[in-house]
């Protein structure tokens, strides 16, 4: 379901936190403030939300070509454009380039609370000659993994927004007023979200229900999994223009993403905030959690991170 805009509050992206490192799923992880100053910090904080580049060479949309426009198309992404650069929240950044107007690429911050938490998922747009008449097309870069039942293996993105998934009037693309950020913070509120399993339209009459919200903790612990591959497969291979960017990002994380690690391999739900909770997470998850930790693990070493 795609309102017309979603704006949800999303945690600052560059206060890294450290956590209780003797805490199990008995008792709260804590966090406490550390103050840490690194070129990386000050990378991240000088990174622009929106900014242009000189080429999208490796853009997924990059042998479509842009001529024989409608009347109004160049001002028209300028204006999307303006809105971005002003009006991003603070874990979406985007990259467009002046050459190819017709393309964009997009980077989401996976929203804490979510088996996405601290995860960056890259997406690349272009827009079509009759933009905004059609709404844009949109891919994932998904390495091959299916981390969401909107996000399909090949890039494919299920939305009503994009015209790709049934939906009312009010939740499709409207040509006056439908926008880039709208579809990006639908992405991030609407698909990346706590409970991934009910965006199945057939899953969604279980939620609720012992045995359905069963099934979605399992299918979150899937996803968690898929995301700590997401982030293997960005540190190894950056998409061009965010290089740096995930390299900072995920040496900033990787203390934090390596915590909850250990706390989920203690017991805790994937997604847990520190909060009392009944819940545990499955043994089978616990244990290929604990196999895939080296990976991981061993990537942030790369980059240069200590003590983990």
């Amino acid at each position: 379901m795609t309102p017309d805009l979603v704006m949800v509050p999303s945690p600052p992206p560059l206060r890294p936190s450290k956590f209780d490192a003797s805490a199990s799923s008995s008792r709260p992880l804590v966090a406490v403030p550390e103050v840490i100053s690194s070129p990386q910090i000050k990378f991240l904080r000088d990174f622009k939300r929106f900014d242009t580049v000189d080429d999208f060479s490796d853009h997924l949309y990059a042998s479509y070509a842009s001529n024989q426009h409608t009347k109004g198309w160049s001002k028209k992404i300028q204006s999307e454009w303006k809105i971005l650069e002003n009006d991003l929240p603070e874990t979406i950044f985007v990259r467009a380039c002046e050459s190819r107007m017709n393309l964009l690429r997009a980077v989401i911050i996976g929203p804490e609370g979510t088996p996405y938490h601290d995860g960056l998922f890259f997406f690349d747009i272009q827009f079509s000659n009759s933009y905004p008449s059609v709404p844009p097309k949109v891919q994932y870069h998904s390495g091959g993994h299916r981390i969401n039942p909107n996000l399909y293996c090949n890039g494919y993105v299920c939305l009503s927004l994009l015209g790709t998934w049934a939906g009312t009037a009010r939740e499709s693309w409207i040509p006056t007023e439908s926008t880039i950020l709208q579809l990006l913070v639908s992405i991030q509120a609407l698909i990346l979200n706590q409970k991934p399993y009910f965006n199945e339209p057939g899953f969604a009459p279980t939620m609720g229900t012992q045995s359905g919200e069963a099934r979605s903790e399992t299918y979150s612990e899937e996803v968690f999994i898929l995301s700590l591959k997401t982030m293997v497969n960005s540190m190894r291979k950056p998409p061009k223009h965010f290089e740096e960017f995930v390299r900072s990002h995920y040496f900033v994380r990787a203390h934090d993403i390596v915590k909850a690690c250990n706390a989920y391999k203690d017991g805790a739900p994937v997604g847990w905030m520190g909060k009392e909770t009944s819940k545990s997470g499955s043994k089978k998850f616990r244990v290929d959690l604990g196999c895939y930790m080296k990976t991981v693990v061993d990537e942030f070493v790369k980059l240069g991170v200590k003590e983990l």
